[in-house]
């Protein structure tokens, strides 16, 4: 496991908090209270996930004899309670069940796990084979799913404005990313480092789904978290990395904010500095070199991005032209000086990001 400066969890969420502020003003209390309610918990989780990071979580590994290039994977369901886990509803091997949610959470957990052993040779979030822990119907109505530290969280949302965010794949894909990263490269989460970290969470998240897909670069829609809008809402999804900025425009939720270049960096003190918004220009650039590259996504545009991420030379206060310059390096390095190295650099020029 390389990490920088210690292992710090986060606490991150797949809904942004500045799209959940909004829903807590509306003056409809069926959209007001999930949303207002939604805040309450998440502020909860992030204040314990701080202490926990303060006095140390208790270590997690695989039970004994378990293979690791096998998913160890558990589901839970609080019962639309705040306890975690939860009562345990699903192990590894055992049945679908009658709960389409369980099903999807097994299903997600076995779906990330696949895509990076198979495709990068990574044995689980942790590279050790850490178990996969999810539980789901946390909360009343609760509009998020997110990744502790230690497992994964699914709501239920209010119908409303969210479905059941077990629904994509690349929600449940995003949120262990950001295990991944937390078990790597360990970025800060604010500003440009924190927007990495959230770009490189809906990266892998949008090749897991295309992986279970079987989608080329050209198939795929590029789009975190299709699927999870209610039908009311005017939008296709939470962010699209094909074209930042349009994946919704709905007179609840205001128009999506993402920027696709530097031109339109949003500097902001909310959202830990724009993470969630100015993912949307790293988003952009893997977007250009994966479909200037062509085939599946995963194979080249994701093999350059996974080996940033993992190399060790990807510095926890890294900027997006730090970050830019170690892809352009680590392309030259596996790939030499052909086709794969001038898609990056040409990505990455074309959203405004400099390379060194």
């Amino acid at each position: 496991m390389t990490t920088h400066g210690g292992l710090t969890p986060v606490f991150c969420t797949i809904v942004p908090p500045h799209v959940l502020d909004r829903l807590a003003r509306h003056e409809d209390p069926a959209l007001s209270g999930p949303a207002r309610r939604s805040l309450e918990h998440d502020a909860y989780q992030r204040t314990k996930r701080r202490l926990t990071t303060v006095v140390g979580a208790p270590a997690v590994a695989a039970p004994a004899g378990t293979a690791a290039d096998q998913p160890h994977r558990t589901v839970y369901d609080a019962g639309h309670t705040q306890d975690l886990p939860g009562n345990r509803v699903r192990t590894e091997g055992s049945d679908p069940g009658s709960d389409a949610t369980v099903n999807r959470a097994y299903a997600g957990l076995g779906a990330t796990f696949d895509l990076y052993l198979k495709a990068y040779g990574r044995h689980s979030i942790d590279d050790h084979g850490l178990p996969l822990d999810a539980t789901v119907h946390f909360g009343e109505g609760y509009d998020n799913a997110f990744w502790n530290g230690e497992q994964m969280v699914f709501g239920d949302g209010d119908n409303e404005i969210f479905l059941d965010f077990t629904i994509p794949v690349d929600v449940i894909g995003h949120e262990l990313t950001h295990g991944v990263t937390q078990h790597t490269a360990n970025l800060t989460y604010f500003g440009q480092p924190g927007a990495l970290n959230e770009s490189l969470s809906d990266v892998f998240g949008s090749l897991i789904k295309q992986y279970t897909l079987g989608q080329t670069a050209a198939d795929a829609d590029w789009l975190i978290g299709a699927g999870l809008l209610a039908p009311r809402v005017s939008g296709t999804a939470l962010r699209s990395m094909k074209a930042p900025g349009t994946a919704y425009d709905d007179d609840v939720l205001g128009k999506d904010p993402q920027p696709a270049t530097m031109e339109d960096y949003v500097r902001t003190s909310r959202d830990n500095g724009g993470v969630h918004i100015n993912s949307g220009i790293p988003n952009h650039a893997f977007y250009l070199a994966a479909t200037a590259l062509g085939g599946y996504a995963w194979e080249k545009a994701g093999r350059i991005w996974y080996d940033v991420l993992t190399g060790g030379r990807l510095k926890k206060d890294a900027h997006f032209s730090d970050f830019a310059t170690l892809t352009v390096k680590a392309a030259r390095e596996r790939y030499g000086a052909g086709g794969e190295l001038q898609a990056v650099q040409k990505a990455w020029e074309e959203v405004g990001v400099r390379t060194l």
